[in-house]
């Protein structure tokens, strides 16, 4: 399982290269004033980062438990990124309504794209991250059986 440092890197890494990426086209596609865009980003990534620490700790409990791994295949990585997605769209949905002064129904389109990108960049940044930071237990092969409890 990842230590809490490689959770940190991975955070902050993760929150880095999606605000570089999205603050403009954001501000692009939704015509909105860039400071304005970027403001939202921030505390987005804010939320983002603290959520992506939280959840990725329990997700990796939860595989760690069910399948006796942490290595997680396309579909898992899939329903991965879909459940952290939709819990954030929850949480900022209020936020990014009030900040804007705009309708919850615009608020939810922006929130939806928002989290398109997300959930498809999270996916191609995971994976990658992966593969240049794999954890020693992945190149031992899958357990034949999971560890019983204890």
């Amino acid at each position: 399982m990842r230590t809490t440092l490689d959770r940190i890197r991975h955070a902050l890494s993760f929150e880095i290269i999606g605000l570089l990426i999205s603050t403009p086209l954001a501000a692009w596609v939704f015509h909105h004033p860039i400071l304005d865009i970027g403001v939202v980003g921030a505390v987005t990534s804010v939320v983002a980062t603290a959520w992506n620490y939280v959840y990725n700790l329990i997700f990796d409990h939860a595989m760690q438990r069910i399948a006796g791994t942490t290595r997680k295949g396309p579909v898992i990585r899939v329903l991965h990124s879909a459940l952290f997605e939709g819990g954030l769209l929850v949480m900022l949905l209020p936020f990014i309504a009030w900040y804007l002064g705009i309708g919850l129904i615009e608020a939810f389109v922006m929130d939806i794209s928002y989290s398109l990108f997300y959930m498809a960049y999270a996916f191609v940044f995971n994976w990658a991250y992966d593969l240049i930071f794999p954890l020693p237990e992945w190149s031992q092969g899958e357990p034949e059986t999971k560890k019983a409890e204890a």
